[in-house]
């Protein structure tokens, strides 16, 4: 598939570790669009529990058993995310939004996209009711004090975790 040739979106996000709620995000993602990029950001300044390449092949695992699986591409990106959906073929950015404090970033970065990129649109998801309070920083705390994280996370990622935090 070109760029362009399908309706695409970019999802874009740290992923450390993939929850749940993101994983809802990008079945309902899929649900509009005929392709879905899923970037995960490098970001410098930060440093991640897991690497990028550790946190694409969760994503892959945890995705591998979803329907639709197989329209959605896993890429690595350093910069901006709105010049990573136009570089992707994407004219669409799809953000999750938890509460009205994620609402007011997100519609700040939204506008600040539409400046840069005219051509790119963002579209919110309200994340579901029994994933608002999911937040990876939370889950890497829960794995990093010995919790039990698989409420909150796929199989696939409490696995990684478990590996590389055994439980208490």
């Amino acid at each position: 598939m070109t760029a362009g040739s399908a309706r695409a979106a970019f999802y874009s996000g740290t992923f450390d570790p993939p929850t749940v709620g993101h994983l809802d995000i990008i079945e309902r993602a899929l649900s509009l669009f005929d392709r879905l990029v899923v970037g995960i950001g490098l970001h410098h300044g930060k440093s991640p529990m897991f690497s990028a390449e550790e946190r694409a092949a969760m994503l892959r695992d945890a995705l591998a058993e979803s329907a639709g699986a197989d329209r959605v591409d896993i890429v690595l990106f350093d910069g901006l995310a709105v010049k990573a959906a136009r570089v992707n073929g994407a004219s669409v950015i799809i953000r999750g939004v938890r509460d009205a404090t994620d609402f007011a970033y997100e519609m700040q970065m939204a506008g600040m996209n539409g400046t840069m990129e005219p051509g790119i649109s963002t579209i919110f998801f309200p994340a579901a009711p029994a994933h608002t309070h999911i937040a990876a920083t939370f889950v890497r705390q829960i794995a990093l004090m010995g919790g039990d994280v698989t409420p909150f996370v796929p199989p696939a990622v409490k696995a990684r975790l478990s590996a590389k935090f055994p439980p208490a």
